[in-house]
């Protein structure tokens, strides 16, 4: 059985999300270890993590934006240097990189195959929405911050033919959306006091996922529950539509639920400037920031057009393996 480094870029959610789906699937036909790094790489798998490292995290801003500078300081580069020099990824037939760059790097140094399975991956395509100003420097990112031999990049539609659509969790995949009365948002870069002033000018339910509340309450027409990975994919199927920042993974479940989705990109993130420029082509409404005058319209307006790759993320997963093994020499 061949054997395959799967690594996890830590800092985040939508990385480990998706090794909590593709992980399984690999194991069943690979001799997989699991690697993590970032400053949330002590997150609960339910699978071994063979090797856990710093890594080079991102540093953001209190607004969410990336700060370039902050990253640049708290990151130990010295260290990192250190453990990709000493992960043992000569014992692999494989190294896939979900935007993590130890394994990336010491595959690159040690002429080890490796694979960018990402997003972030698909931005080393010019086909791929770019917002109308391009940032450099996070172009630099996007494709230098876990180079890979080969690459099998991830978005919302099959710009190149090496790009496949998002690897949803089952619990969306198998799920049936209805329709309540209530309004989802999740929008971790604004604080709560700042959504329940401008929400409750609307005349709607809302019910905002927190990452500072620490108990539910409401306010008026908004309820404020914490953050919650089963309840959030509970509200997130029955929700009569959802307001979110232009990150990857929700977006993509609200659009393979066909919910109405209403995108605010974090300030200073080029990335969600992107995956915006994205999404506005499927239809999605964008907007630079929260405001009653815009969830207004947003209200008004109807939902968006089915998402035309639907069918085809239902059997995404079954073929992962397939995908992974023309990688293996």
């Amino acid at each position: 059985m061949k054997r395959v480094l799967y690594a996890i870029q830590g800092t985040g959610n939508g990385h480990v999300s998706r090794a909590l789906v593709v992980v399984p699937i690999l194991k069943r036909h690979f001799d997989v270890d699991i690697l993590i790094s970032g400053r949330q790489s002590n997150l609960h798998l339910p699978f071994e993590v063979h090797y856990k490292y710093t890594g080079v995290s991102f540093v953001y801003d209190k607004s969410g934006g990336l700060s370039y500078s902050k990253t640049l300081f708290h990151n130990n580069l010295a260290k990192a240097y250190k453990e990709l020099k000493s992960l043992p990824v000569n014992q692999y037939d494989l190294v896939i990189s979900d935007f993590e760059p130890i394994s990336a790097y010491s595959a690159y140094l040690k002429n080890v195959p490796s694979l960018a399975f990402s997003h972030q991956a698909s931005f080393l395509s010019n086909k791929v929405p770019r917002p109308k100003k391009k940032n450099k420097i996070g172009e630099l990112v996007l494709h230098r911050y876990a180079p890979c031999r080969h690459n099998l990049g991830i978005h919302f539609q099959r710009y190149e033919p090496w790009i496949i659509p998002p690897v949803l969790r089952p619990e969306i995949l198998n799920a049936t959306p209805t329709e309540s009365d209530e309004y989802l948002v999740y929008l971790p870069a604004y604080g709560d006091s700042q959504l329940v002033n401008t929400l409750k000018k609307i005349d709607e339910k809302f019910t905002v996922f927190s990452k500072f509340a620490s108990f539910s309450y409401k306010n008026n027409n908004v309820n404020i529950i914490p953050a919650d990975a089963i309840e959030f994919t509970k509200r997130l199927i029955s929700c009569k539509g959802v307001i979110t920042g232009a990150g990857f993974e929700t977006p993509a479940e609200a659009l393979y639920l066909g919910k109405k989705l209403l995108c605010i990109p974090i300030k200073g993130q080029y990335e969600q400037y992107c995956n915006a420029a994205a999404l506005s082509d499927l239809g999605v409404i964008i907007a630079d920031r929260l405001s009653v005058s815009i969830l207004k319209y947003w209200i008004s307006t109807s939902s968006q057009n089915s998402y035309v790759l639907k069918s085809e993320l239902k059997q995404l997963p079954s073929r992962i393996p397939e995908l992974i093994n023309q990688f293996i020499s």
